[in-house]
């Protein structure tokens, strides 16, 4: 007993002097949904979604002189997905979602190595992806500049799964790099990546310039194979710009892609261009307005000229309610996409936001309609002592168009086409050093 009081009178007093460069925080975040037609059409004869997940984070940041590292551990529990005294987690859901150290090179360079949020602009091309319980991260090197106002990032990642091996005499040997992650969702082997962005007094403009490479595979009886059939590159260039005056606000996007995609698809012509402006009207009230045009499947045999916004954030663009680039509508009619907004700041702690979206296809159906309908968003907010509570509600008013996008006959789908969804959000600080 005297010798382990002694352990931990040791690490109490070496954790004492480490505490000034040592954070200790966590998340914890259940969400309660409804869901009767988010993400599709929901069918008249089928039973509505109701679930609980919590998100549960345990984040540690240690900084020096040289080097910042961070480590954030995560489960996403589905409440009843395991059985009582169940000794295994049946969603193996718990992981390390970030893990990385940033070092310090000098005269304004640094390098970030690890698993990481790759978060850039308003999350169009690259995001965190947040409202997704599991998130976003990715594994990958950067080489960062930051000086003023002016930085870059130059970002290089490499995706391998190493269990490639073959036995022989001396043991078992890494053979082959094909990458068999499903590539369908974008998954891809190998990324690079510029990023540059430039701050002006009330205008910043930044640039993009990325390269994606996914491995190709055949089907042998409804098996992938990979072995042998090599890679395509998919590359996405543009910009995003953004000024602000007074209550007066303004962002724009302007991306293109080029390449192939999976399986040495041509890409052709394939674009993303995005407008929104914003007006604070008093303290309490803003107003919002914007367009965006993605670009459809209007190419020939063998090629495609739609766009896919990759690795965004996109459950914040074109309604949250999920129904395009949301693990879908991935080469399919484009979307043009119209929207008003408006945000109500009721006092210190509560807010309302409401919008309205309408849908049209950038190419036309096959039965030549375009219009798919409009959607209305509701987000209330209500911050209290040490934890938050934000309520959802969203309605989908479909058009023909639709219907038919989605593959579900109107006669067959239900009247109503609705999500809702409540979720409380609590962000402790176990232990906060500064230096």
């Amino acid at each position: 007993m005297k010798k382990q009081l002694l352990i931990l009178a040791l690490l109490l007093s070496g954790f004492q002097s480490i505490q000034a460069q040592f954070t200790l925080d966590g998340e914890f975040r259940p969400r309660t949904e409804y869901r009767h037609g988010y993400g599709s059409i929901f069918p008249e004869d089928a039973e509505p979604g109701f679930a609980i997940s919590t998100r549960a984070r345990l984040n540690a940041g240690y900084k020096t002189e040289a080097y910042n590292f961070y480590l954030s551990l995560q489960d996403v529990l589905v409440w009843g997905e395991n059985r009582q005294i169940d000794p295994v987690d049946v969603n193996n859901s718990f992981a390390i979602f970030q893990a990385w150290a940033d070092i310090r090179l000098g005269n304004g360079f640094s390098t970030k190595l690890g698993r990481q949020i790759l978060s850039y602009d308003d999350q169009r091309i690259m995001g965190g992806l947040d409202w997704a319980q599991q998130g976003r991260n990715h594994d990958a090197a950067l080489i960062r500049y930051k000086k003023d106002s002016f930085m870059f990032d130059v970002g290089l990642a490499f995706n391998q799964d190493l269990d490639n091996a073959t036995g022989n005499v001396s043991g078992f040997v890494s053979v082959g790099n094909e990458y068999t992650e499903d590539p369908n969702f974008f998954t891809y082997k190998a990324m690079q990546y510029l990023y540059l962005k430039k701050e002006w007094k009330g205008f910043s403009a930044s640039v993009l310039a990325m390269n994606n490479t996914f491995q190709n595979f055949v089907l042998v009886d409804g098996v992938r194979t990979y072995d042998g059939y090599g890679v395509s590159s998919l590359q996405t260039i543009g910009t995003h710009l953004q000024f602000k005056s007074g209550a007066f606000g303004l962002e724009g996007n302007a991306f293109f892609q080029t390449g192939e995609r999976v399986n040495e698809l041509a890409v052709k012509g394939a674009f993303l261009l995005g407008l929104d402006a914003s007006f604070k009207v008093t303290e309490g009230i803003g107003l919002g307005a914007g367009l965006e045009v993605i670009s459809g499947n209007d190419a020939d045999a063998g090629e495609t000229g739609a766009f896919f916004p990759l690795y965004g954030t996109n459950h914040k663009f074109n309604g949250f309610m999920d129904y395009f680039y949301v693990g879908n509508h991935a080469n399919s009619i484009g979307l043009v996409d119209i929207h008003l907004s408006a945000n109500f700041a009721f006092n210190e702690t509560s807010s309302l936001m409401v919008k309205i979206l309408n849908f049209k296809g950038e190419q036309e159906l096959p039965s030549g309609d375009s219009s798919l309908g409009t959607e209305v968003d509701l987000v209330y907010s209500k911050a209290f002592k040490g934890f938050a509570l934000k309520l959802g509600y969203s309605q989908m008013f479909a058009n023909d168009g639709m219907y038919e996008l989605k593959g579900v006959p109107k006669d067959e789908a239900s009247d109503i086409q609705n999500w809702a969804w409540a979720m409380l959000v609590m962000k402790p600080k176990f232990l906060n050093g500064t230096n």
